[in-house]
């Protein structure tokens, strides 16, 4: 059996590549529910309390707040990445 040889900059490398594919799909159906309403997620929410229920917009609102949520907990990983003075292979 050979060897394989993998650097750290390597496992990092392809971490924040596999963070990026993830971010790239989020990003943009961000900016599908912000044309669709024309307005921000925060904007949204108070439109959303200020008027009569509808139940496609409280879908949209609680799809739309996930994809905020999940594109945070990424960006908050990648930056941990980038800044990553220590790797530890689990």
């Amino acid at each position: 059996m050979s060897e394989v040889v993998v650097s750290k900059r390597d496992i990092l490398l392809h971490e924040k590549l596999r963070i990026l594919s993830e971010i790239a799909p989020i990003k943009e159906k961000l900016r599908l529910f912000e044309e669709k309403y024309g307005m921000t997620l925060e904007e949204f929410e108070r439109k959303l309390k200020n008027s009569e229920e509808s139940f496609e917009e409280w879908d949209d609102y609680i799809e739309w707040k996930a994809y905020l949520k999940k594109l945070k907990e990424l960006e908050s990983r990648l930056k941990d990445i980038e800044n990553a003075q220590r790797v530890r292979v689990a």
